[in-house]
């Protein structure tokens, strides 16, 4: 399925339909699988999918085993829907693809099981001007990155990073590796590629050895 081009923010909807999920966050031209199984998100997606295929991804400040409806973090992602599939267990896959930064504005009184968003997508205007190209010194992202999955026994395919263009890796890298969610969120709210850098070999190089698996292949 193409991902149709957006030329303008103007071209994006002012109301997104919103999924919370703590610890996960999407970036502009990222991929983003999941797997939704909860009623509410269905319908979600049922709705998502009779319209322009865009879902806000934006991570909760609260948890829900606490809050009923939880607060949301100022700065989301818009992903549209590009793979889909159902299982015989009532489950959907889908692929998300990374369009646009935005800034909630509020939320809509909606009728519908799930939550939806005003979206200003104005102050990340420059996400639809395609992937930044310019490149980076990999050395000391690729120091860190070193130390950091030997501090958990991982691995990755060191070609294919010393090889990908700078921003899917970058991309890539701050969408899988687990840190905690603010740290997720700080990584979202860089302002450019240099300032996403920058806070990704912090990251790295301040992290302990503790976390899930990371796949780079």
């Amino acid at each position: 399925m193409a991902l149709p081009h957006y030329h303008s923010f103007t071209d994006l909807p002012r109301s997104l339909p919103l999924f919370p999920l703590t610890g996960v966050v999407l970036l502009p031209r990222g991929a983003l699988p999941l797997n939704i199984y909860e009623p509410r998100y269905l319908e979600m997606v049922d709705s998502a999918l009779a319209g322009d295929r865009l879902i806000g991804i934006i991570q909760p400040t609260e948890s829900e085993e606490t809050v009923l409806k939880p607060k949301l973090s100022q700065v989301g992602c818009a992903g549209r829907i590009v793979a889909y599939r159902e299982t015989d267990d009532n489950r959907y896959l889908l692929t998300l693809s990374g369009v646009c930064r935005f800034r909630l504005d509020g939320e809509v009184d909606a009728v519908t099981p799930f939550r939806k968003g005003l979206a200003d997508f104005a102050p990340f205007a420059s996400d639809l001007a395609g992937a930044e190209d310019n490149d980076f010194p990999r050395e000391r992202l690729v120091t860190a990155l070193k130390t950091y999955l030997s501090s958990r026994d991982l691995k990755a395919d060191w070609k294919s990073v010393m090889s990908a263009p700078s921003e899917a890796l970058v991309n890539a890298l701050s969408m899988m590796c687990p840190f905690d969610p603010a740290e997720k969120q700080a990584l979202l709210e860089a302002p450019t590629l240099e300032d996403r850098v920058s806070t990704l070999v912090a990251l790295l190089e301040m992290s302990g050895g503790n976390g899930g698996p990371v796949t780079l292949n």
